[in-house]
C-alpha cells in the first residue's frame, strides 16, 4: 500500500454544506460555481458562528482588562495563537506574531530587520515569479538603504530555475525572500534546498506561504526558514488578519514596527522599554476577532486534514489539465500537474483574459483574471494578462466541467462576434 491510499479521501459534496454561500444562485439563476480561492476562500459556518458568537458573547479588549469578559477574550485570542503554533510546528507561541496579512507581515519585515540588518554593499535575492507584495517592499528598502535586489527566472516550464538561483546566490547575500506556491503558475518551490544553500552562504529566508499554507503541511522545525508569512482569508479564516512566524532569537533582534499601547513594557518621557514577545510587535488594539477566527478556521482544516486536502486538490488539477488540453486555443501556463498546487492559470487565444472571465461568469463560474499582481511574471511570460482557476476543499468535478463548458462558449461567442 502506498502512502496516499492511507490519505482520507475527503467529500467535497458533503463539506460544500458547510459553507452557506455556496448555496447562491447568481446571474440568471446559475448555481455559483466558485473557482477563485487562490484570491480568497469562503467561511465555514464554523468560522462565521465563532465570529457571531465572540461579539454576542465575551468581546472585550485584550490583556489590559481585569473584568471577566476581558479575561475570556484573552484566552481565546492566545488560544488562537497556541493553533497557529501547532498548525505551523513553531517552537514557540511567541514567535508568531498576528498582522493584518502577508503584505503586512513582509513589510514589518522590510521596515524593521531589513532596515537595521540591511545595508548598500548587501543583496536580496528574489524570483521573477513573486507577488506584488514580495517584490514592492524589498524596492522600498532598496531605496531607503541601497542594496541590489537579484531576481531568479524561471524554466520555460514554470518552474524556478535553480541554476541561475545558484549562480545569483552569494556571500554579499543577506537575504532570500520566495514564494512557496506561485499565486498564477501554481509552481511549488524547492524550499528545503533553497533554505540550505542560503544558509549556508550566511542568507536568512523568508517565505510566502500565502498560497501553501492552507493546501498542504509545513513544519517549520523541519524546514528551518527564518520568516514564514501568510493569511486568513486565503485558508478559510476572517479578512484583516496574518501570521508573521521568525524565529524568536530574530523577533528579539529586531527593532518594533509600530509604536504606541501593547508594545512598551515601560514609557517614561525621555524613552521607552519594549515588551516581550509577541507583544513588542503587537502595538494598539490586536485584530481579537479575526484571530479568533482565524484559530476557529484551523481547527476546521485539521478536522478535514491537509494531506486529504492537498491530494484532492491535485486531483481536481490533472483533470483540470486534461480537460483545458482539449480546448482548441488553450494555452495552459506553468508545469504539469504533479509539479504544481490547485492552481491553473490558462490563456485563451483571441479573447482577453477579462472577457474569459466575464463570460465564465454568466455561466456562475466564478474565475480570476488579469495579471495577479504578478506583473513581472506575467512580461516574462509574453502576455499582458491570465485567466486562473483554483481549487478548494468545496470544488467538484463538475465545477470543473462547467469551467470547460464556459470557455468553449467564449470561443464561440467571440467566433460569432468576428
Amino acid at each position: 500500500m502506498s502512502a496516499l491510499d492511507t490519505v482520507p479521501k475527503l467529500d467535497p459534496h458533503a463539506l460544500r454544506n458547510d459553507f452557506p454561500i455556496l448555496n447562491s444562485r447568481i446571474r440568471a439563476d446559475k448555481p455559483l460555481v466558485y473557482l477563485d480561492n487562490a484570491a480568497s476562500t469562503q467561511r465555514p459556518r464554523k468560522v462565521i458562528q465563532t465570529l457571531v458568537d465572540v461579539y454576542e458573547n465575551y468581546y472585550a479588549n485584550v490583556h489590559r482588562g481585569v473584568h471577566w469578559l476581558s479575561d475570556q477574550s484573552t484566552d481565546r485570542y492566545e488560544n488562537a495563537r497556541e493553533k497557529v503554533q501547532n498548525f505551523i510546528h513553531a517552537a514557540h507561541s511567541h514567535e508568531v506574531i498576528f498582522t493584518m496579512g502577508t503584505t503586512a507581515a513582509i513589510n514589518l519585515v522590510a521596515r524593521t530587520w531589513g532596515d537595521q540588518e540591511i545595508h548598500a554593499c548587501d543583496e536580496i535575492v528574489l524570483t521573477v515569479m513573486e507577488h506584488h507584495s514580495n517584490i514592492v517592499p524589498w524596492q522600498q528598502l532598496a531605496e531607503r538603504r541601497g542594496c541590489k535586489l537579484r531576481f531568479a527566472d524561471i524554466r520555460d516550464d514554470g518552474q524556478l530555475d535553480m541554476e541561475e538561483f545558484d549562480r545569483l546566490i552569494n556571500e554579499k547575500t543577506r537575504l532570500v525572500a520566495i514564494v512557496d506556491v506561485s499565486n498564477v503558475l501554481g509552481t511549488s518551490n524547492p524550499l528545503p534546498q533553497i533554505i540550505k544553500k542560503a544558509h549556508t552562504l550566511g542568507a536568512l529566508v523568508l517565505v510566502d506561504a500565502a498560497q501553501s499554507i492552507p493546501h498542504s503541511p509545513l513544519d517549520m522545525q523541519q524546514l528551518g526558514a527564518d520568516f514564514l508569512v501568510f493569511s486568513g482569508h486565503k485558508m478559510m479564516g476572517p479578512s484583516g488578519i496574518g501570521v508573521l512566524y521568525a524565529r524568536e532569537q530574530i523577533l528579539e533582534n529586531m527593532p518594533p514596527f509600530f509604536g504606541g499601547g501593547s508594545m512598551i513594557r515601560r514609557v517614561k518621557l525621555d524613552g521607552f522599554e519594549t515588551a516581550e514577545l509577541p507583544a513588542k510587535f503587537e502595538a494598539g488594539t490586536p485584530p481579537i476577532v479575526s484571530a479568533i477566527g482565524l484559530g476557529a478556521a484551523i481547527d476546521y482544516l485539521e478536522e478535514i486534514g491537509l494531506r486529504s486536502i492537498q491530494e484532492h486538490e491535485r486531483r481536481l488539477t490533472k483533470r483540470t489539465h486534461l480537460l483545458l488540453s482539449q480546448v482548441s486555443g488553450v494555452r495552459i501556463l506553468g508545469p504539469a500537474p504533479e509539479k504544481k498546487a490547485g492552481i491553473v492559470s490558462f490563456v485563451l487565444e483571441g479573447v482577453h483574459a477579462h472577457d474569459v472571465a466575464q463570460i465564465c461568469d454568466r455561466h456562475g463560474v466564478a474565475i480570476r483574471a488579469g495579471h495577479h499582481c504578478a506583473m513581472p511574471l506575467h512580461k516574462r511570460l509574453k502576455i499582458s494578462a491570465s485567466s486562473r482557476a483554483s481549487f478548494y476543499v468545496y470544488n467538484t468535478d463538475e465545477d470543473i466541467d462547467k469551467l470547460v463548458e464556459a470557455l468553449i462558449d467564449a470561443k464561440q461567442i467571440i467566433r460569432r462576434g468576428k
